[in-house]
């Protein structure tokens, strides 16, 4: 070990240079130090898969590697003689991104696409340039290496709602296996609830190793308002719980390495990673997905693929690529100069998103997360030698609850309001990482929060749950590497500013209950007085609906931009077996493909989504349908898939 620590150390300090800059690294070098020399990683079995230029051609291509992108290359490279590539456009996770408490620096860093939305009136005024940071995972695992590692499944209505838009096979019931099938739930109290949850999946699935006091005070504060402790991916969902995270011994297990690892010897498995998907190669005339084109060490380079080509790319990035690939609304496409493939007027629309707007409680007691006196050396020590502490909170997240506000049926468990909660604030590092990873202006945090840094303190963001405000993707240009635009539409519905201004004013209620007033508990008063809000009276209405448009806060759950639905919906860009109407040979097999965003955290429903999409290419090649076996044996369809071609304005069905 004394003969690799100081090359390991060095390297760790380099790569945190690189990722957080050089002025923000003073804090964290016992961490580092301890990480490399008692990382695991070194010496663990499921190491990180090889990097390799691609061979010219494969049965199936993935494009992308984030959470449905590892499924997809794991559960198909299940078949032996089925070879399988997956295209990444970033690199490898680093040390830094296995530290629970740090993922806030990973935003804005080179692992991040760094989107921003268009400016727009209606929400994130306290942004700079009033443009929404839009946070996307640019590594192997994508999002899951950025995200909180928060495990939600939504509401069982979600998926009864989706099956009822013509999505047959859907249904709570019908998708329920696919959440148990990825799971490996380490809570005992959990795991013996068979009906809900399993062991054994890839994705570990465990509580939080590091609460403070506050934690359950949050809680009995939840049971103080008339809801039970529960557990929320069970069979209710109204209540309050400690978070499921998606966390292995006290360390992030991104999907990277949890789907990943274990297959990196896999000889049908193959992994470029630097590979920037540019377009998906279409015959115009078939209408065939037949390969991709992608740029890699400044090169440019193409691959077929022999059976189906999975876009996994997220709901930003698979609307993006197939309107770079003539799929999508063909007047759009035509201003943009972009051939025409087929006229599919649903994708990049439909684009739904959680938001949040924080508020803050200062606390008398010394307990809350704050950044002077969370990175040392003992609390180093214990993440990397014992695998708990502070290092290992999710940015401070401890519990969460699911309530109704009044616009909500009282009686149903349904819940349109979710309360994240944390022994933290935007202030407790001072100033420095959380506000840019926000995107706040220094104008605002020092009028607003400057007087609070390093303070004690708790935050809740109360997050709408089911948005009516739909917004959109366009492409800015024909260039693949110029990013679209992206349009949240946030709040432009008024039922979406009632909701969440009531989801606030039950946050501020709950702030004040008997069990978080025992710290000493009271609202940050200078919330009531934030720039361009002063002119309102502050606790009316129209003064929290004003508040919510400064400091709104996407929960970065990007979704519904290629939505699946029947045939007789003109904007459903794939069928409920998630294959592109209008091309053969393709699929989207994302976050993109929902018609609607679960009411909750969106990592462990993309999960689902993607072993239920798999499942769904396995039985198309191997067990439904007139079969022949092709060129290499394997058996497959005989006919070409596909549901929808467009002729003289009337749609065609073309049989399966």
């Amino acid at each position: 070990m004394a003969v690799i620590a100081i090359p390991t150390i060095a390297t760790a300090v380099k790569t945190g240079v690189t990722l957080i800059g050089l002025g923000k690294i003073a804090v964290l070098p016992f961490l580092i130090a301890a990480i490399s020399y008692f990382h695991y990683d070194q010496y663990d079995p499921e190491n990180r898969p090889a990097d390799r230029n691609p061979e010219s051609k494969y049965d199936f291509i993935v494009i992308g590697s984030g959470t449905a992108g590892s499924i997809m290359a794991n559960r198909l490279s299940e078949i032996s003689q089925w070879k399988v590539l997956l295209l990444e456009a970033g690199g490898h996770e680093t040390d830094i991104s296995d530290v629970p408490i740090l993922s806030l620096y990973l935003h804005k860093s080179k692992l991040d696409w760094g989107y921003k939305t268009e400016p727009q009136p209606s929400a994130c005024q306290a942004m700079v340039e009033n443009r929404c940071s839009w946070t996307r995972g640019k590594v192997l695992g994508g999002s899951s290496v950025l995200n909180t590692m928060l495990y939600i499944r939504g509401n069982r209505r979600d998926y009864d709602r989706w099956a009822n838009f013509g999505n047959e096979g859907w249904s709570y019931e019908e998708v329920l296996p696919y959440f148990k099938k990825s799971e490996d739930q380490r809570n005992p109290y959990l795991a013996k609830d068979t009906k809900y949850h399993a062991t054994g999946g890839y994705q570990t699935v465990q509580d939080s190793p590091y609460n403070t006091p506050l934690g359950i005070a949050f809680l009995e504060a939840g049971q103080e308002m008339g809801y039970d402790i529960r557990d929320i991916n069970g069979e209710k969902q109204t209540g309050f719980a400690l978070w499921q995270m998606t966390m292995r011994r006290g360390a992030r297990c991104s999907s990277a390495k949890a789907f990943l690892r274990p297959i990196r010897l896999r000889k049908n498995f193959h992994l470029s990673l630097w590979s920037h998907v540019t377009k998906i190669l279409i015959d115009p005339t078939s209408r065939r997905a037949y390969g991709v084109q992608f740029i890699k060490n400044g090169q440019k380079h193409t691959v077929l693929a022999k059976k189906e080509v999975i876009l996994s790319a997220g709901a930003i990035n698979s609307p993006q690529l197939l309107m770079l690939s003539g799929v999508g609304p063909a007047k759009h496409l035509k201003e943009k100069g972009i051939s025409i493939i087929h006229d599919s007027p649903g994708v990049g629309k439909n684009l739904q998103d959680h938001i949040a707007v924080p508020i803050t409680f200062l606390i008398d007691h010394p307990i809350s997360l704050v950044l002077n006196r969370l990175v040392n050396l003992n609390t180093a020590l214990r993440y990397a030698v014992k695998e708990d502490g502070p290092l290992t909170s999710s940015i401070g997240l401890e519990a969460v609850g699911f309530i109704p506000t009044k616009y909500a049926n009282q009686s149903d468990d349904w819940p349109d309001m979710e309360f994240m909660i944390l022994s933290t604030n935007i202030a407790a590092d001072g100033g420095s990482q959380v506000k840019k990873a926000h995107g706040i202006s220094d104008e605002f945090y020092n009028e607003v929060y400057s007087d609070i840094n390093f303070k004690d303190s708790f935050g809740i963001f109360p997050m709408m749950l089911r948005p009516k405000s739909r917004g959109e993707i366009l492409l800015r240009s024909n260039n693949p590497l110029d990013y679209p635009l992206l349009y949240h539409n946030y709040l432009t519905h008024p039922h979406d500013v009632n909701t969440l201004r009531e989801g606030l004013k039950a946050g501020i209620a709950y702030g004040h209950t008997q069990a978080l007033k025992r710290f000493g508990s009271r609202f940050y008063e200078k919330q009531t007085k934030v720039p361009k809000c002063k002119h309102l009276p502050p606790y009316t209405d129209e003064y929290w609906d004003c508040f919510i448009r400064q400091y709104t806060l996407s929960i970065y759950h990007y979704s519904c931009t290629a939505k699946m639905g029947p045939q007789e919906d003109p904007y459903a860009v794939v069928d409920p077996n998630l294959r592109v109407y209008g091309v053969s040979g393709l699929r989207v097999i994302d976050a993109s493909v929902m018609p609607t965003v679960p009411n909750g955290n969106i990592n462990a429903p993309t999960m689902m989504v993607a072993e239920k999409g798999a499942d769904l290419v396995k039985s198309y090649w191997l067990g439904f349908g007139r079969r022949k076996r092709d060129l290499n044996g394997a058996i497959g369809p005989e006919l070409k898939f596909n549901a929808r071609l467009r002729d003289e304005g009337n749609f065609i069905r073309v049989l399966v």
